[in-house]
């Protein structure tokens, strides 16, 4: 007996998830997205230029949420991300990287906390720390509420870039900055704190992989935010945080 398909809720949340030269851990990272219980959502792959496989992963999913855009340039994040934003029709907006793992409750828990806190701007979880061979080495916490986050904002915000759920009205209103790719989510967080609201999850949402990292990278991270957050200070006139930027960070570095 032929009976009409199932049809799908609307989806309410977007995910945007860049893929830059992914092709190991692609798999795994959509799947996480597959299994969540929430299933209202859809996953926009953007591929970002890649020159391995990703872009063959990325198409071998048969699943009509999952949404592919490869034009073969390579662009940055932030472009991406922005493009990802242009993109959204739903209300909510949802990060992802193509190498870290979502629990199953991610997309369940966030929109449940945005929609009874209607304040909130955008909430981030904890996350937990795992190698490529499994072992999980650490857990890290977001302050729960805003004031907390905001509190000493020349040393960054403590939310977890790949975490963020947020209203999609808020990523309209404050682009990310291509010219601040590898610390884009810091320099977004500090345009905008003053007139947003953050909030945090203690409950780990997101398995975080940690052997992407080296000396050089968080070496490279360091510099840029200290000189893209004192020029932005400074434009802002926020001279204090120009000054506490220079005594913390070359102690930091």
């Amino acid at each position: 007996s032929g009976g009409s398909p199932v049809k799908r809720p609307a989806p309410r949340v977007t995910i945007a998830l860049p893929v830059y030269n992914a092709e190991a851990t692609l798999e795994s990272a959509v799947r996480s997205i597959l299994g969540q219980t929430f299933p209202d959502w859809r996953l926009l792959l953007l591929d970002d230029g890649s020159t391995d496989g990703s872009a063959a992963v990325a198409r071998g999913f048969r699943d009509e949420r999952v949404v592919v855009l490869s034009d073969g340039v390579n662009r940055g994040i932030s472009a991406r991300l922005n493009q990802a934003v242009a993109m959204t029709e739903t209300a909510y907006f949802c990060r992802m990287d193509a190498d870290d793992i979502a629990f199953p409750e991610r997309l369940a828990r966030q929109t449940a906390f945005l929609d009874a806190h209607p304040d909130v701007d955008l909430v981030a979880s904890s996350i937990v720390f795992f190698r490529n061979d499994g072992t999980l080495f650490g857990v890290a916490s977001p302050p729960a509420r805003h004031e907390a986050i905001c509190r000493t904002p020349w040393q960054g915000f403590h939310l977890f870039h790949p975490t963020w759920m947020g209203r999609t009205a808020w990523f309209r209103a404050h682009p990310y900055r291509s010219d601040a790719d590898g610390v884009e989510d810091q320099v977004l967080l500090y345009g905008a704190f003053r007139e947003s609201r953050f909030a945090g999850i203690p409950e780990v949402l997101l398995g975080y992989r940690e052997d992407r990292r080296s000396f050089r990278r968080v070496f490279r991270r360091r510099r840029l935010f200290w000189r893209k957050i004192a020029a932005q200070a400074c434009r802002s006139g926020r001279w204090g945080d120009a000054c506490r930027l220079s005594l913390i960070q070359p102690a930091k570095i």
